[in-house]
């Protein structure tokens, strides 16, 4: 698939004749006799080729007057790869966009994370995705708003509140040209959809879904083996953690299912339900598409076995881009265990403590402020590494440095290398599990480089990084398929 400034008319047409789910996201049919928009894996005969008009974007259907289907339900198609592919301007504003921060900031403010004006930033998405920055962000409210009518009992007021919408009229008017349905309409077509969350208040019971095939093994093995007590943990068959969110905070679990993701959130504030969503899927990499991972790196004869062996390896990621620089560094050049240990520690002593009826869970994991207070002394690490902690939190503290899913990757690279104890090693795992960069690689890792040697790769990280430059731009996603060769425990589901 071509990207989505310029979509193929011929491509699109046979994705959409052959029903092929792998597509959807990536572009909108719009169905130019019945006014309504689809996924390309739509169950319905499909319509005549001349009948046909292509979108990026489910908010350009909506802007040129299509509704969406009742059938396939596009809106909650898987969201796009390109989006998680690329670091432009048009990639970065689109998760941040998904994050929830026109709806937090408006326009301005998305603008000026971006460090662009708006007219450039409204003008790049216009040419590119058909829609402006609003209208996307509308869009989102528009699903959001159709989850919790489907899946809460919540009242009407409390769904337009909590969808990110201004007032009641405008998410009736929103609902009704979205999806041809009043509110009321919309729940009452799906009764046994519902879930109130079991009569806990703020909690919900979703599934999201992803483009198979999805290999649930090393995803949910390394997040539960790596797992710091208090802010995670492995129960009943799924992930759980704390999440701190703009409005307030929240509890997740997620378990994986042959089909879908199951999630269960628990929020302080239902406002915080579409970042919530967002971090959750960014977190499981729901929006990778395996099959164009899968075929390059099976290009490579010694990768290919292990790519058939266990296809649709995803890279475990993190819902909060700064805890997870700060448990990089914890975790240099010691084991798994030493590395949650030390976590736990600063969890215990400078987390926010919650409660958590249904498990363990207890605190969320301490904020940059909360760190850069901490007296330097207390660290149980050596005096080298002390530094690099306390020059990391401190800049995430100040802004100095800043982590997140808008990042320029090059830049952010660039930010941390400059920071005393950063190495390569420390600066891609980073840009591969926070950053979400498809392509950072780790040729000097120890656990790569004893499965290149025992593949018949080369070991050595000249070489292995010039063997590797044929997998790009997916070598992420080759890092896991090579540490998957050995027994650790992130390779494997727990019990």
């Amino acid at each position: 698939m071509q990207t989505a400034t310029h979509l193929d008319r011929e491509h699109c047409v046979r994705a959409v004749q052959s029903k092929d789910a792998r597509f959807d996201g990536w572009f909108y049919t719009a169905v130019l006799t019945t006014g309504i928009y689809c996924r390309p894996s739509c169950p319905v005969v499909p319509p005549k080729p001349e009948n046909m008009t292509f979108h990026p974007s489910a908010a350009a259907c909506q802007q040129a007057g299509f509704r969406a289907c009742k059938r396939c339900r596009p809106d909650t198609s898987p969201g796009s790869p390109e989006w998680n592919l690329r670091a432009d301007l048009v990639a970065r504003a689109m998760r941040l966009i998904a994050d929830g921060v026109v709806d937090r900031e408006g326009v301005p403010g998305l603008a000026a994370r971006l460090g662009y004006s708006t007219r450039q930033v409204e003008r790049q998405l216009l040419a590119e995705l058909g829609a402006g920055p609003l209208a996307l962000a509308r869009a989102q409210r528009a699903q959001t708003a159709r989850l919790l009518i489907e899946t809460t009992a919540l009242p009407m007021a409390e769904i337009a509140f909590a969808a990110g919408f201004s007032s009641i009229r405008t998410f009736n008017d929103t609902v009704r040209e979205v999806f041809a349905l009043s509110p009321s309409e919309l729940r009452d077509r799906v009764p046994a959809r519902r879930a109130p969350g079991d009569g806990t208040p703020g909690t919900l019971s979703l599934r999201l879904p992803f483009r198979a095939p999805l290999n649930p093994s090393n995803l949910f093995g390394h997040l539960a083996a790596t797992a710091v007590p208090g802010v995670e943990e492995w129960r009943d068959g799924a992930y759980r953690r704390t999440l701190r969110l703009p409005y307030g905070h929240g509890i997740v679990a997620l378990a994986p299912r042959p089909d879908h993701i199951a999630c269960r959130l628990t929020l302080s504030d239902l406002r915080d339900l579409p970042v919530a969503i967002s971090r959750c899927r960014w977190l499981l990499d729901l929006d990778a598409d395996p099959v164009a991972v899968d075929d390059r790196l099976r290009t490579d004869p010694l990768l290919a076995p292990l790519v058939d062996e266990g296809p649709g390896r995803r890279v475990p990621r993190t819902v909060d881009e700064a805890e997870f620089a700060v448990r990089a560094v914890l975790g240099q050049q010691v084991s798994t265990a030493a590395a949650r240990t030390h976590a736990a520690r600063l969890v215990t002593s400078h987390g926010k403590p919650l409660d958590d009826p249904e498990g363990g869970l207890t605190h969320l994991f301490p904020s940059p402020e909360a760190l850069a207070a901490v007296d330097p002394e207390t660290l149980a690490m050596p005096r080298t590494r002390r530094t690099t902690f306390t020059t990391l939190v401190r800049q995430l503290a100040d802004g100095t440095l800043h982590l997140g899913v808008e990042s320029d990757w090059a830049e952010a690279r660039a930010r941390l290398l400059d920071l005393p104890g950063f190495g390569p090693w420390t600066v891609d795992v980073i840009a591969m599990r926070a950053l979400g960069d498809p392509d950072a690689f780790l040729p000097t890792d120890l656990g790569i480089r004893r499965a290149a040697g025992a593949l018949g790769l080369p070991s050595t990280p000249a070489a292995l990084t010039a063997r590797a430059e044929a997998w790009r731009p997916w070598r992420a996603y080759a890092v896991q398929y090579l540490w998957a060769t050995d027994s650790h425990p992130i390779n494997f589901l727990p019990a």
